[in-house]
């Protein structure tokens, strides 16, 4: 959980803009919200198979896109 010390003269909304950053990269709202109903072993396999499909799939065309040959000037 992340903590955050207000400092001397800092104003309130700078210090919970800071707590809000860093429960955002603690990933604890994600969490709470995929923990708030309870998901089956093999839908939560299922939904991992599928990320995984996703993202190599998108790696895959990025690859392509990156591997185009120059054009040549005549």
């Amino acid at each position: 959980m992340p903590s955050v010390q207000v400092r001397e003269n800092e104003p309130f909304e700078i210090a919970l803009r800071r707590f809000k950053r860093g429960c955002e990269k603690a990933g604890i709202l994600t969490e709470t919200r995929r923990r708030e109903f309870y998901e089956k072993p093999t839908a939560m396999r299922k939904r991992k198979i599928a990320a995984a499909t996703k993202r190599c799939k998108r790696k895959v065309s990025m690859d392509t896109l990156r591997k185009k040959p120059p054009y040549k000037k005549f």
